[in-house]
């Protein structure tokens, strides 16, 4: 496989949807954290945001430090001081919900006082429908990191960021020439984007059950949350439904958020959290 496959997914969203929801007990806040860690992917590592095929950490929504994008680190920064340079960007590009065990123990290891996790993307984003990870499985996953965050960091804050809408990502590209060359060129998404200009049905229902699969997962993100308890906060999957835009993608894969999809999902997702 090759490894464009496996980069992440960008902000997301497509027409409305009602998500089963689980009722989380009330988020606590508690004061601005002083420092704080990053888990996930190539989303999370701002890959593409600022160069060609590289991680640009620096404009990453979570951990980064680039004033434009204005991440949950300097929104956190404005209100306490005491976290400037103790942000920890322990995401990777190509990982999947079975690496946030292991991202999940650097950031114990790192003592972190909030902890962002956006996951999901390259389980569903596969070379084939048939390759996606099993929702028991994701579930599993998260809960593993979860437990892991729980048992080494029990004051920590966490929030869980939902998984981007890929068939929104499919629906604004679709008729782009740039986007669909990238998609094959680098063998982006295949369980979703191939053929990307068929109406046929079965590719059709194909679509629809890949978008169903993040469905699927958030929903195990809202439960995973609430079993978590108020040191946990979902978000309501406010990133799930964003209406981003073909501009926000980087116009080198047509699937990464560029700097403009950052600054959206920082702004997104901070206003769905804690509320520091």
């Amino acid at each position: 496989m090759k490894p464009f496959r496996r980069l992440l997914v960008p902000l997301a969203v497509a027409t409305a949807l009602v998500l089963p929801a689980a009722t989380p007990a009330a988020a606590d806040p508690g004061p601005p954290p002083t420092s704080m860690a990053s888990l996930g992917d190539s989303i999370t590592r701002g890959f593409n945001a600022c160069g060609w095929y590289v991680d640009c950490t620096s404009r990453s929504f979570s951990t980064g430090d680039n004033s434009t994008v204005n991440s949950h680190y300097l929104r956190i920064r404005a209100t306490n001081p005491a976290i400037d340079g103790r942000n920890h960007n322990d995401a990777r590009s190509g990982a999947k919900s079975a690496d946030m065990y292991g991202q999940a123990g650097t950031a114990v290891s790192q003592g972190v006082g909030y902890v962002t996790m956006l996951i999901g993307a390259n389980d569903a984003c596969t070379g084939t429908e048939a390759g996606m990870t099993p929702v028991a499985t994701y579930r599993a996953n998260i809960d593993a990191a979860l437990n892991r965050l729980k048992a080494g960091l029990p004051d920590a804050r966490v929030q869980l960021i939902s998984v981007p809408d890929i068939h929104r990502l499919w629906s604004v590209g679709k008729d782009s020439g740039s986007a669909r060359s990238a998609w094959s060129l680098f063998g982006v998404c295949q369980s979703m984007l191939a053929n990307p200009t068929s109406t046929a049905q079965a590719d059709v229902d194909r679509r629809n059950r890949v978008r169903q699969r993040v469905v699927d997962y958030n929903t195990q993100l809202a439960q995973a949350c609430a079993a978590y308890g108020p040191n946990c906060d979902f978000d309501d999957n406010a990133v799930f439904g964003y209406p981003f835009t073909l501009s926000q993608l980087s116009a080198w894969d047509y699937f990464h958020p560029n700097a403009s999809g950052q600054r959206v999902l920082a702004s997104v997702s901070y206003a769905a959290g804690f509320g520091w």
